[in-house]
């Protein structure tokens, strides 16, 4: 609202309380990057809906992921009965809901009712969603696919050009996937999957379409994850930071992700779900690590890193332009992000072309980005929109939007002199009075209430129309207001309407180069991951692996555990070969605390990181065929399961054993929690040194009064420990210790003496026969 006014003695009033200028306000300041980062990083958590369809030992696969407004599918591939395939998806993408056809074999029936009874899945079992099957037909889901709205199409496209562009993404010859991608469109507009409070007419937004594979991938399962402390989730200390209330705690995720963009970090946690045997896609990663870890290209490297830190939530700012929900901040974090493209483009043009990801950033970042990037820059005025949070535009765009400014701008001083003439026409007892302007209402008189002016009919004054009271402020129409509205018009809100409009164009402009921005995305995040694995890789010391298919095994020299080193003071590296020559079984003994778990895990998370393409904490890493990691080294939650802690142990291995195969790697540490006690060790004295050396032999101690020593247990115990120890070892029976037996009696007749005392045999409502029952007999027998 503006307002300007006048008092007897030709002295303007300033602005009435509550009223704001008529000029346009002054610029705000650009909020500083953590505001802005604050503004991006706004979206709600984000959901997978997933549709499957399983007929004649095929899957096709389809979800929809809300945090990218991305339907991604997997081409029709073979699964076996037991489904092992889908579970390994479900594991992976974790869906809020799995959706398939009512008509279903007995297979996939079997397998929705095992995952819908998973009252422990984490963070929670998904809704099975049954559509009838006619949903799921081919033609009707071809359809459709080709008659969607998508928003990375076009407006321009003819039929016959979308139908040709859509072939060249999706495999309409994969019939399965066709299908699941049709019922997956049908359940998405039925739900109306994050569009259920906008219009009817507005769709579900779905900004492409992006292919996954699951060939080549290395089996490891959720346990092998938490003990091997790939990842680790702690709860947040406060829990206004993040949504969930968690954070990633020390975990190999967390040492390694130096990433500087959210998409980054999200690339980083899919290749650690998804450990590949493709030497090509391995060795590709490693190439652009090893190029980063050359002194000469460090420089490079960080202001790669700097440039990354611009490209934001890309996929968020395309689903608000397509639902009309733009905010004023997405335009310049849409600027930087695209301009911080062009720059990452013209570095890597400078980079050797002979590493894939440079080339395809050089080639793929193509002018669309400078086109949009020019638009926005020409058009849009960042300081304006964020000081009236809404769209503003520059000067110079539009001739009549200018005018309008102008003329707005010079309301104040204009007001102000008709004002002043008004004051002249009222009553002498009015002390001063101010012309407003309100949007949508228009120009209004206001004066100050006055001490006569008790009732609703004191407010009538001649030659003006009563409009409202507010803040003891009387306002009215006057013959001169009505001038002003006809002659100004609603100022504000036909500037709003018009830069609304520009905005509408602009949007259309940057929503027809979706598909080049999703692309930017997805490079971008790739070229982020690899420059953290780089960074980690320089500053812990870790060295290139090699890849050996024809080795089943590991060979690794002077390996070391990557979380272990940054958590001790010193850290002893130890070998590991398995196959080959060597045998492909390992037995690791030693006394207790001497590192045999550590050891083992290691061996883990070397070969881990190698499957992910990073470099590895050893001298040198030789890695075999391996294609699935099992683990049995630590027991799993078991109430939550109702099964004992050695019930869940053989699960674990029942796993290894049923699924493992001769290029599997399988870590078991005391099986059954008995210890049959090689690790180096050297007694000093009553000391016990452990030396962390792994050597050949086996140990023939377990050293575990030394150990329960250190620990700080009593002398009396570890005493009697030893006893039990030789006693076993010699065959001779075990006896309790009289004394302590003795000692334990005198205890227990105390306590029973003491109930007694307490008694109050004058109260009537004792009851003897309850007291000897309760407290004497089972005392007594402890007794005797």
């Amino acid at each position: 609202m503006a307002s300007v006014g006048a008092i007897p003695g030709r002295t303007p009033q300033g602005p009435g309380p509550g009223a704001a200028s008529a000029s346009f306000p002054s610029p705000a300041p650009v909020p500083g990057r953590g505001e802005a980062e604050e503004e991006e990083n706004e979206q709600e958590p984000a959901e997978i809906h997933l549709c499957v369809l399983w007929t004649s030992g095929y899957l096709g696969i389809a979800y929809y992921d809300t945090s990218d407004s991305t339907i991604h599918f997997m081409p029709d591939a073979p699964d076996h009965e037991s489904l092992k395939l889908l579970q390994r998806v479900l594991d992976e993408i974790n869906p809020r809901s799995v959706v398939t056809s009512a008509k279903q074999d007995e297979n996939m029936t079997r397998f929705l009712g095992k995952l819908a009874s998973q009252e422990h899945r984490e963070p929670k079992r998904p809704e099975i969603v049954f559509l009838p099957s006619v949903d799921f037909g081919l033609e009707i889901s071809k359809q459709r696919l080709l008659s969607g709205n998508y928003a990375f199409l076009p407006d321009s496209m003819t039929t016959t050009e979308k139908i040709l562009f859509l072939s060249s993404i999706i495999p309409f010859d994969c019939l399965l996937t066709v299908r699941a991608l049709g019922g997956l469109l049908k359940f998405l507009g039925r739900r109306r999957i994050g569009v259920e409070l906008e219009d009817y007419n507005v769709s579900v937004p779905i900004l492409g379409f992006k292919k996954f594979v699951l060939t080549h991938l290395v089996s490891i399962d959720q346990d092998t994850y938490s003990v091997l402390q790939i990842f680790k989730t702690e709860s947040h200390p406060s829990v206004y930071k993040v949504a969930s209330g968690l954070k990633e705690g020390l975990s190999l995720f967390g040492i390694l992700n130096r990433c500087r963009c959210k998409w980054g970090e999200k690339l980083l946690r899919l290749w650690f779900t998804r450990p590949t045997q493709d030497l090509g896609e391995l060795n590709a990663r490693l190439d652009v690590i090893q190029f980063f870890l050359l002194p000469q290209n460090l420089d490079m490297a960080q202001m790669l890193h700097r440039l990354l830190g611009h490209i934001k939530n890309v996929p968020l700012i395309l689903k608000r332009m397509k639902l009309s929900h733009t905010k004023a901040s997405d335009w310049q974090v849409l600027y930087k992000t695209v301009y911080s493209a062009l720059g990452l483009r013209d570095a890597c043009r400078s980079l050797p072309q002979s590493i894939q990801l440079f080339q395809d950033i050089a080639q793929e970042f193509s002018d669309d980005l400078h086109h949009i990037a020019s638009l926005i820059g020409k058009v849009v005025d960042f300081e304006g929109s964020l000081a009236e949070n809404r769209f503003t535009v520059l000067p110079n765009i539009d001739p009549d939007i200018d005018e309008k400014k102008r003329r707005l701008m010079g309301l104040p001083s204009f007001l102000t002199e008709v004002a002043r003439k008004e004051l002249e026409n009222l009553d002498s007892r009015i002390p001063s009075c101010s012309v407003i302007y309100i949007p949508l209402i228009g120009f209004l008189l206001s004066i100050p209430r006055l001490p006569s002016m008790a009732e609703a009919s004191d407010f009538e004054i001649e030659g003006l129309d009563f409009m409202f009271l507010s803040e003891e402020k009387l306002h009215y129409r006057s013959a001169r207001t009505k001038e002003l509205d006809a002659l100004l018009g609603d100022l504000h809100c036909d500037i709003r309407d018009q830069e609304t409009l520009l905005m509408y164009q602009l949007q259309s402009q940057v929503l027809a180069r979706a598909a080049v921005l999703t692309r930017v995305l997805d490079l971008a995040s790739r070229l982020d991951v690899l420059l953290a694995l780089a960074s980690a890789a320089r500053d812990y010391g870790y060295s290139r692996p090699r890849y050996a298919p024809q080795l089943i095994g590991v060979r690794i020299q002077n390996g070391r555990h990557p979380l272990m080193e940054l958590c001790a003071r010193t850290f002893v590296p130890n070998s590991a070969e398995c196959g080959g020559d060597r045998g492909r079984v390992k037995v690791i003994t030693g006394p207790n605390s001497s590192g045999k778990s550590i050891y083992l895990k290691q061996v883990g998370l070397i070969t881990f990181m190698a499957l992910v393409g990073s470099f590895v904490p050893a001298e040198e890493a030789e890695i075999g065929a391996v294609d699935a990691i099992f683990t049995r080294i630590h027991s799993c939650d078991s109430i939550s399961l109702g099964l004992s802690t050695f019930m869940i142990d053989l699960n674990q291995v029942a796993k290894a054993v049923n699924n493992a195969t001769k290029q599997s790697l399988v870590l078991i540490d005391e099986f059954g929690k008995g210890t049959n006690t090689t690790m180096e060790t050297c007694e000093d004295g009553d000391d016990l040194v452990f030396f962390y050396q792994v050597c050949e032999g086996i140990a023939k101690a377990s050293h575990a009064s030394h150990t329960a020593a250190q620990a700080g247990l009593p002398d009396q115990l570890l005493t009697r420990g030893r006893e039990v120890s030789d006693l076993i070892r010699s065959g001779k029976p075990i006896k309790p210790v009289k004394e302590l037996l003795k000692e334990k009696q005198m205890e227990n007749c105390q306590t029973l003496v003491d109930k007694f005392l307490k008694l109050d045999l004058e109260d009537p409502n004792l009851d003897l026969d309850l007291f000897m029952s309760q407290e004497v007999l089972p005392a007594a027998t402890a007794i005797l």
